[in-house]
């Protein structure tokens, strides 16, 4: 009779948090499966989850190509560069973006091959702690039963859906839908100004659609700096994105081959109705975390209000051994931010000490100029009770940033006023997803105001920008007026 097969570590989930914890697992000498339930467009598996396969790999790939399009068609010509004919090609863009997505798809397989990562395609349940349930996806049956020590639940995050505006026909689509569109829509409605919302905004925008983004909420995009958020909605206005606040969805419905709406504007007094019509309807109005399915009620492992498993500091669930990360568990729904729980849950069973922190996850909105942030806001400070002084430095004063034609924008960096340790940076400016590593780092590091101001940074570069808002804290900017 053979001894039955126990893993170290079965991981549930191939996105970011779930693939990175099974490399790392099997870095640290651990026997580790991962299971996955994801399939293409093609029904084929494909390693990589949301992030990789309809999230952030396929959207930047699109931002990036639609913004060649509309610099070739708007900017190039302040260079001397001429283009007596241009055009877009719908088909090729796509198929550029779904080429990077199955290079990186591909990539994360290698990986796992490299690293003695054994991948099983399919959904699986947690049945005990000790034991997983795999079922095929295309037939629901089961076909294997896996025994282990410890289990990391990485079952990522979905869009949420409207009742008011379900998805049909593709008239009304979802985030991931919205990456696929064949052309370029006359008229484009988006429910949702966050991110996902204002980045697809974006890429359609700049193809010649007329977006119109409805976001219900009073405030545009509430979670970062109020300043810099001013800056971001003043710009893309400019960039003729059409964002109305206060805009709460009533209803949507498909007519003569366009999407009506009706939606209420909350921001006056008496509520009225508007009505719009576009070709297509994106709904961008959020997330939620894929913990359905992949346990009973009887195992034990608890969920909050919101369906997210409760977990404490180590990522480890109600039930001994059994772990969960990235979107299906609390802050904010990251791929950076569940691949670092994923390597410190890996590391927590192989015995070793790890940690993340959780004051200091980096936030990007890739539209053009770039939004990035990390650590406190000035409102956050203030509720906290913490005194701060404050500098900042307009791009516009930077020499690379002129030479660049990019001097949208500014470096803000809030200090402690009393040990003047940097708690948080807030960047908005070309290349800002870029600029925010180095601050994440100066805080990490525990780093002061001054200690950045007496940094050599490299001349000309953009990053000079940091260099100055740190020696502005102090009113001693050498490039502009303190």
């Amino acid at each position: 009779m053979t001894k039955e097969k126990i893993w170290d570590v079965v991981v549930i989930g191939a996105g970011p948090a779930g693939y990175v914890a099974a490399i790392r697992c099997a870095q640290l000498g651990l026997k580790t499966v991962c299971v996955d339930e994801w399939l293409n467009h093609k029904g084929e598996s494909s390693l990589g989850g949301t992030c990789l396969n309809v999230g952030c790999i396929p959207s930047k790939a699109l931002l990036e190509s639609s913004h060649l399009y509309q610099q070739a068609k708007s900017e190039f010509d302040q260079h001397g560069i001429s283009t007596d004919s241009l055009d877009i090609d719908i088909k090729t863009m796509q198929s550029r973006k779904a080429q990077v997505v199955s290079d990186l798809t591909q990539g994360i397989l290698s990986l796992f091959k490299a690293n003695n990562v054994e991948m099983i395609a399919g959904r699986a349940k947690i049945t005990a702690s000790d034991s997983i349930e795999i079922f095929s996806r295309k037939t629901r049956k089961k076909f294997d039963e896996l025994k282990t020590k410890n289990i990391i639940i990485a079952t990522g995050s979905s869009p949420v859906r409207l009742q008011q505006a379900m998805l049909k026909d593709g008239y009304i689509v979802d985030s991931a839908g919205a990456l696929e569109l064949d052309k370029v829509p006359e008229r484009l409605g988006i429910i949702g100004a966050g991110a996902i919302g204002l980045e697809l905004g974006s890429v359609w925008s700049r193809l010649g659609s007329e977006v119109v983004l409805l976001e219900a909420m009073k405030d545009f995009l509430p979670m970062a700096d109020k300043k810099l958020a001013a800056l971001v909605k003043r710009s893309l206005s400019k960039q003729s994105l059409d964002i109305r606040l206060n805009s709460r969805l009533v209803s949507a419905k498909i007519k003569n081959k366009k999407v009506q709406i009706v939606y209420e504007d909350t921001g006056r007094k008496k509520l009225g109705e508007k009505k719009e019509t576009f070709d297509k309807l994106i709904i961008a109005v959020g997330r939620k975390p894929n913990s359905d399915r992949v346990f009973g009620d009887e195992l034990g492992i608890e969920k909050d209000e919101r369906c997210f498993i409760l977990v404490d500091e180590n990522c480890l669930t109600s039930v001994p051994n059994i772990y969960a990360i990235g979107d299906v568990v609390r802050g904010p729904m990251l791929a950076h931010k569940g691949s670092e729980e994923g390597v410190m849950v890996a590391e927590l069973i192989a015995g070793k000490q790890a940690a993340v922190n959780y004051d200091l996850i980096p936030s990007v909105i890739y539209t053009h100029p770039e939004m990035a942030w990390a650590g406190k806001t000035e409102d956050e400070c203030q509720s906290a009770g913490i005194k701060v002084k404050v500098g900042s430095f307009p791009f516009l004063a930077s020499g690379r940033a002129r030479a660049m034609a990019e001097t949208e924008g500014l470096v803000k960096i809030i200090a402690d006023a009393t040990t003047d340790r940097v708690i948080g940076v807030h960047i908005f400016s070309v290349q800002a997803s870029e600029l925010i590593a180095q601050a994440v780092l100066m805080m990490d590091m525990q780093a002061t105001a001054e200690d950045i101001a007496l940094t050599m940074f490299a001349h000309p570069t953009l990053s000079e920008a940091m260099h100055e808002a740190a020696l502005s804290v102090h009113g001693q900017a050498i490039h502009i007026k303190n």
